[in-house]
């Protein structure tokens, strides 16, 4: 069993502005999240959002505090978000398992000390996608399965944008200090995501895409709305979005992202929106 990191540090949108390509993918594209057998890490200065992806194999995979969050646990003053997008598997809590069918998630909240993740069938092990941002106080743990979520459809076929919004995490739902969590699935023929386009001055956010076909991509446009830069990603890689950056895509076929977001406000309305004329 092993336990990775790596760390990214802030960048402002007028040194983004100059990157070219490959510094984009290495300072906002997470690659290798799920690798068998391990607990992999990103550790940003966005608001202190984490991003980790953790699959078990024959044994469970443990959580373990890393450097960067100072404190002998990982959860010790932090709280975390997982879904999982494999296979069956299950979350131990400190001694209360929790199972998780593909697309349900779980809040742990903070404190928690002993957290193993394992899965039901090695041949098809569960993925486990972790977000954790620092927390001031200690809410319940809590599943909620897919058919709990709040389902929101938005968008036509008309516009290439037909979806269903899955709130996760939202005023009626679980309680949170500041993750705010949800899935957005494109119906088949629908290839655009969060287009208008908007940005949040108040929270960091990060985009896991997946449901991808091996030859697939999403187009991922990032940065400001009048210089804007792009990323092209395939399946199962997630993006680092700052405070300042846009964050919309269009994909060659349809498929299902997770967004979350850490910062000032837990009200995932709270967006600042870009009309099509600004957009550059």
């Amino acid at each position: 069993m092993s336990t990775d990191f790596d760390i990214r540090f802030a960048i402002d949108p007028v040194t983004a502005a100059t990157m070219n390509t490959d510094e984009l993918r290495e300072h906002f594209l997470i690659e290798d999240l799920f690798l068998l057998g391990g607990v992999n890490w990103t550790y940003s200065h966005y608001d202190r959002l984490s991003v980790g992806g953790a699959v078990p194999g024959e044994t469970a995979l443990v959580l373990e505090a890393i450097k960067p969050t100072g404190t002998p646990n990982f959860l010790d003053r932090r709280e975390m978000i997982v879904v999982n997008v494999g296979g069956d598997g299950s979350i131990s809590v400190d001694g209360q398992d929790h199972g998780l069918a593909n697309r349900d998630m779980l809040y742990v909240g903070m404190g928690s000390k002993d957290v193993q993740f394992a899965s039901n069938d090695v041949a098809n092990p569960a993925k486990f996608y972790l977000l954790s941002a620092p927390a001031h106080a200690s809410h319940p743990t809590k599943l909620i399965k897919i058919g709990d979520a709040k389902r929101v459809d938005l968008g036509s076929q008309e516009t290439s944008n037909e979806r269903s919004i899955f709130q996760f995490i939202h005023p009626e739902g679980a309680k949170t200090c500041q993750l705010v969590v949800g899935m957005t699935t494109l119906a088949s023929g629908s290839v655009w995501n969060t287009m208008p386009s908007h940005y949040h001055d108040r929270r960091s956010e990060a985009y896991l895409y997946f449901d991808l076909a091996k030859d697939a991509r999403v187009v991922h446009l990032m940065g400001e709305y009048d210089e804007t830069r792009h990323l092209i990603v395939k399946n199962e890689e997630a993006i680092l979005s700052p405070s300042w950056s846009i964050h919309s895509g269009v994909g060659t076929a349809n498929y299902t992202f997770i967004w979350a977001m850490a910062g000032d406000n837990v009200d995932y309305t709270d967006v600042d929106k870009v009309g099509m004329d600004e957009l550059r």
